[in-house]
């Protein structure tokens, strides 16, 4: 029999959703955009949302929709060597590469970093990444247990402790948003930046691995009609989206509004510090360090779990203890490199991978209307992987871009390619592939003739 999920059901799922997307990058990248964005913090800030949370939101609708078992299933739409490819790839980023090291790192830097000497860091930061990962992991050792651990445990009191910090900021402003300095890169297009600086989140990537995790779970209280899922991940989602949207627009006001008080931070964890010192002294300190770690730990449980479901998958015979003691480890590791350089290496590869992440979900929602015709996929994400290879050049380290083979090609998408200069170039190919697609899908239609998969 068919099992209804009652409004308890939605608020737990989506307490765990919101729980396994929101990391340290969550915090202190809205807080860093408010800082910069000053009095456009309103433009800003929507276009944050609109990747930060509306992508997100895109694509566990996809994945709920998709009748599939996740990003690899959607991907072999275009073809199964681009999924092999473009899975692992993608769960790479926010797997052991940079999110999952990311999250160690962010989470020294401002909790434990500032009480302890310079000259043991690099010591300190190592034993703390082994026993950051370790905790990680054994939470993820039980992926059927990640509603209590995340949506009933480690998600409420992280909610409680940022709860605190905003209520204190918003109660007594360190200034005014209106008088705020808007500083050069939000002074033109605050909203495209704003758009951009969404990336960093790499919530969009992330709902593409989360979002079967969710499915998951819905299906384990006994909805099976792929119809019912699909509603119900919607409705889990929008609690999800909701508090996401909620929290970041009071983080980025919460650092439009400390430039008044405060110099422009070099991040927005030392803004976050530096609010969290003010306001309740000492204890703001710690009560930064816990809110820190919970939203870490909790976001490294669930992209360890689905990192791990996912490659028992594509590589059947392999343990989910073996591949989720892996990706522990490695991140272990990485985390060693530093915030900064894991923040920098991660660019050029967001900005190619972040096209096609997004032309997939959209063509995924909208695959029904033309019966998930392979050829929409393929000519849409071929053209749009060429500009997001370009966008990607432009963003690695100089002695890639500035290569004279390299930037003649990214001056020449510069000077023909609407919106590359903005760093959305991709917009025009992927919409000419998907006319293109659309096209040969009905024409073929009509002659009676299917590439449908």
């Amino acid at each position: 029999m068919q099992q209804k999920l009652a409004m308890k059901d939605y608020l737990y799922l989506g307490s765990m959703l919101f729980g396994l997307f929101f990391g340290a990058g969550n915090l202190i990248f809205p807080v860093n955009m408010g800082q910069q964005a000053g009095a456009n913090i309103f433009l800003a800030n929507l276009g944050f949302l609109t990747t930060a949370i509306g992508l997100p939101f895109l694509g566990i609708i996809a994945v709920g929709i998709s009748k599939t078992n996740g990003l690899f299933d959607i991907a072999t739409r275009v073809n199964r060597t681009y999924a092999y490819i473009f899975t692992i790839l993608l769960y790479l980023v926010i797997g052991p590469f940079f999110a999952l090291p990311r999250l160690a790192t962010t989470s020294f830097e401002i909790s434990i970093m500032p009480f302890v000497a310079s000259h043991n860091q690099t010591l300190y930061l190592a034993i703390f990444s082994i026993v950051f990962f370790l905790c990680a992991w054994f939470l993820a050792l039980k992926p059927g247990k990640l509603l209590d651990y995340v949506g009933k445990y480690l998600n409420p009191i992280f909610l409680i402790l940022l709860a605190i910090l905003l209520v204190m900021a918003f109660i007594h402003p360190l200034g005014q948003v209106s008088h705020g300095v808007v500083q050069s890169m939000y002074t033109g297009q605050p909203f495209f930046t704003g758009f951009l600086q969404g990336y960093n989140t790499l919530d969009a990537l992330a709902s593409l691995a989360f979002g079967i995790i969710i499915v998951t779970s819905i299906r384990n209280r006994g909805v099976t009609q792929p119809g019912a899922i699909a509603i119900d991940t919607f409705k889990s989602g929008a609690v999800s989206i909701a508090l996401m949207g909620i929290i970041y627009t009071l983080l980025s006001y919460l650092g439009a509004m400390s430039i008044g008080h405060f110099k422009l931070s070099a991040n927005g964890g030392i803004a976050l510090a530096q609010v969290a010192q003010y306001y309740l002294g000492p204890i703001g300190s710690i009560l930064l360090a816990l809110i820190i770690i919970v939203a870490c730990l909790k976001t490294a449980v669930g992209l360890i779990s689905a990192f791990s479901q996912t490659f028992i998958e594509l590589f059947p015979g392999k343990s989910y203890v073996m591949i989720a003691t892996v990706v522990s480890i490695l991140p272990a590791i990485f985390a060693n490199v530093g915030l900064t350089n894991i923040i920098a290496y991660s660019v050029p590869v967001l900005m190619f991978l972040y096209p096609l992440a997004i032309t997939l979900i959209i063509l995924t929602i909208f695959s029904p209307l033309f019966h998930n015709d392979s050829r929409v996929y393929q000519v849409t994400t071929y053209l749009t992987l060429i500009a997001g290879l370009v966008a990607g050049l432009k963003a690695s380290p100089t002695f890639i871009s500035q290569a004279k083979p390299i930037l003649a090609i990214t001056n020449f998408a510069d000077h023909y390619l609407p919106f590359e200069v903005i760093g959305m170039g991709w917009i025009v190919p992927g919409i000419i592939g998907a006319i293109i697609g659309l096209i040969w899908h009905f024409s073929a239609k009509k002659t009676g003739f299917s590439m449908n998969q």
